[in-house]
């Protein structure tokens, strides 16, 4: 009795906790062996599981949802987020994804088929259908009523659409609060132009760079009003951009996930492993073209690394900086004569900056005036190369119709270690009666 007693208590006390920190529950659960998630999610009752769900991670929601009642999954889905129940279904055998379909509403069904049938990254995916408009003659009193229906979970927006459906703009609760109540909306809506369904991330990233907005309205072919991409969904994909960007400069594929298998892993890291082995061949070269003057100076052979690796600095802080401006829209091809010039500055400063430190020490550690002159320019050139390679190669990629992320590090790295490896030991073999 006693146990039976103390789990309907614990019950209790992981319902509230999922009802109230429904984000921290999800966080405790994954932290949780697989098998004791399960039995937290069983213990959270069916009004508070899709705020849980929306949270979890895909493979452990989809397992869970395999062992709830049929009475659950329904609740669950048809209370989600539309876009996030399409991404938890897409991780089920096919033959599962559609005995849970048939379980919940036909009109939610209809809405989750619809949504899978778009491109992963598109706006039509990312979507939530269920958006509140109303026709550009409804009064004021409706628009507020609509409002107050929607209570205060919701952006807060109504959108404005013509007889046919498109889109014409939107009224806020301000505008919907100082107009006379029976003002037709159309009057004062403002104008909120939106994506097309097929539109990309980088569109959608774009127009959440080019103005201050909470919803981004999708639309098809003819404008009309199909869906709504939420403010929480926009800061999702502006995030996910980023961390896809962060991938591919590495040489990992934009698609591949923490969870992916490894089978899919090395086939999309491998190839890049390989490209990047070749460029290391191709430095590697430098070097040995210059294998008497090292043998002759060996100090030589323990400096090369310094003016590698901070050429190599000096060229990943340019490229992300200009990366970012690209990913953001802050910047576009055409300013390449600005951001070169900007970078370049900013490399010879650091530079000059870096050589008198270099050769100090160097000085201090060889007392060679001659050994010390050579890696103080060496720094300089080299420094100056990948700054200007750093803001150069992105751009170039850009206008090339090639996906800057991808390739730039492979590059930036190649063009950092010739040049390094080429201005120090140039100079050595120039003055090496000197050394």
């Amino acid at each position: 009795m006693a146990s039976t007693e103390s789990s309907r208590a614990a019950r209790t006390l992981i319902g509230d906790f999922a009802r109230r920190y429904p984000g921290e529950a999800a966080r405790a659960i994954e932290r949780l062996p697989a098998a004791a998630g399960v039995r937290w999610v069983d213990a959270i009752p069916d009004a508070h599981l899709a705020g849980v769900f929306e949270r979890l991670t895909p493979d452990l929601a989809a397992r869970a949802l395999g062992r709830m009642s049929d009475d659950a999954v329904r609740r669950t889905l048809e209370t989600m987020d539309p876009a996030r129940a399409v991404t938890l279904l897409a991780w089920l055998p096919p033959e599962a994804h559609e005995r849970y379909l048939s379980l919940v509403d036909p009109a939610v069904a209809g809405e989750l088929r619809a949504l899978a049938e778009y491109p992963l990254d598109s706006a039509g995916r990312l979507m939530d259908p269920r958006v509140t408009a109303l026709r550009e003659d409804a009064p004021a009193r409706e628009a507020l009523a609509r409002l107050r229906a929607q209570g205060r979970g919701s952006d807060g927006d109504v959108f404005v659409v013509d007889a046919e459906g498109r889109l014409t703009g939107l009224v806020t609760p301000p505008d919907v609060a100082m107009a006379p109540l029976a003002e037709p909306i159309g009057s004062f809506s403002r104008p909120c132009p939106g994506v097309l369904a097929m539109a990309t991330r980088a569109e959608i990233i774009e127009r959440l760079s080019a103005g201050r907005v909470t919803s981004l309205p999708v639309v098809d072919v003819e404008g009309r009003l199909l869906g709504v991409i939420r403010a929480g969904t926009l800061v999702a994909v502006a995030q996910e951009e980023a961390g896809a960007d962060m991938q591919a400069m590495v040489g990992a594929s934009r698609d591949e996930r923490a969870l992916s298998n490894v089978s899919f892993a090395v086939r999309k890291r491998l190839p890049w492993l390989h490209v990047n082995l070749a460029t290391a061949f191709l430095a590697a070269a430098v070097v040995g073209l210059f294998e008497e003057t090292i043998a002759q100076v060996t100090a030589l052979a323990i400096l090369l690394p310094i003016v590698a690796g901070q050429s190599g600095n000096t060229g990943a802080q340019a490229l992300a900086v200009t990366m970012r401006g690209l990913a953001l829209r802050e910047i576009r091809p055409r300013h390449w004569m600005h951001i070169t010039f900007k970078e370049s500055r900013v490399a010879l400063v650091n530079g000059l900056a870096v050589a008198v430190t270099t050769s100090t020490g160097v000085w201090l550690w060889s007392q060679s005036p001659a050994l010390a002159m050579v890696i103080g320019v060496a720094m300089v050139i080299s420094m100056l190369s990948a700054g200007l390679a750093g803001a150069i190669i992105p751009i170039a990629l850009t206008v090339s119709g090639r996906d800057p992320a991808q390739a730039s590090s492979i590059i930036l790295t190649t063009v950092t270690d010739v040049v390094g490896f080429l201005s120090f030991l140039g100079l050595a073999a120039l003055f090496a009666t000197q050394l």
